[in-house]
């Protein structure tokens, strides 16, 4: 029997490498991208869910989060538009992915089946970003905590929650903050001596999707260089 799986954010960069690492005989696969519906509407994520699971018979089996986004917030901003931002930011990486996360774990309870949630949280979760980037780092850190907490409620019914926490990767979004914050200084944080290729995290997301031990259910997995070592 083939895996359904659904991930958020596909259309380019860290998504779209897992999508193509997920895609096999043994996968059937919804690549999410901004045209299926904006996760800024609240209502969107209830949707979009539905329609998946139309487009998938009715089973999805795991559930990959990587839609966000990354954008500045300076600390004096407008307050209205600060707040603005900052509400933004908390609505498309940490609560659109929440509401996905509840309703994975609702189908699989109704199923009585098992069920694996692999969210793509960040460095920035532990270490904190920049001065305008306050949002992000939050929204990262409560995507860490929430998968805790799902690995712990539910795995004696064998639904399983995977974050992975990767630092620089080489997309479009950290090349634009590269090249604004000054990339060999950056660079230099790293002792790898180079950022993360979207495959790299990618490889990881399929291992957490398909083959990662049910003893590992909370893990959060680092791929970040070294640049920072917890």
């Amino acid at each position: 029997m083939q895996t359904h799986i659904l991930i958020s954010g596909a259309s380019r960069g860290i998504g779209a490498a897992i999508a193509e690492t997920l895609v096999s005989d043994a996968t059937k696969v919804i690549a999410l991208s901004s045209a299926d519906g904006d996760l800024a509407d609240p209502a969107a994520p209830d949707r979009i869910w539905n329609r998946a699971l139309a487009h998938l018979d009715g089973r999805i089996d795991v559930l990959v989060n990587n839609a966000g986004v990354f954008e500045a917030n300076p600390v004096d901003a407008d307050n209205a538009e600060w707040l603005a931002s900052w509400n933004r930011t908390q609505q498309i990486n940490l609560t659109a992915s929440a509401l996905f996360c509840r309703r994975a774990v609702l189908h699989w309870q109704e199923r009585a089946a098992a069920g694996r949630i692999v969210n793509i949280a960040s460095r920035a979760a532990h270490r904190g970003d920049s001065p305008a980037h306050w949002h992000y780092a939050a929204s990262k850190a409560g995507m860490v905590a929430m998968t805790k907490t799902i690995a712990r409620a539910y795995a004696k019914e064998n639904i399983l929650a995977f974050a992975i926490c990767p630092g620089f990767t080489m997309t479009g979004m950290a090349d634009e903050y590269l090249a604004s914050r000054g990339g060999d200084k950056l660079l230099a944080d790293i002792p790898l001596g180079r950022v993360a290729m979207p495959g790299e995290v990618a490889e990881m997301a399929r291992w957490c999707a398909l083959d990662a031990p049910a003893s590992m259910t909370g893990a959060v997995l680092d791929v970040n260089g070294a640049s920072y070592v917890r």
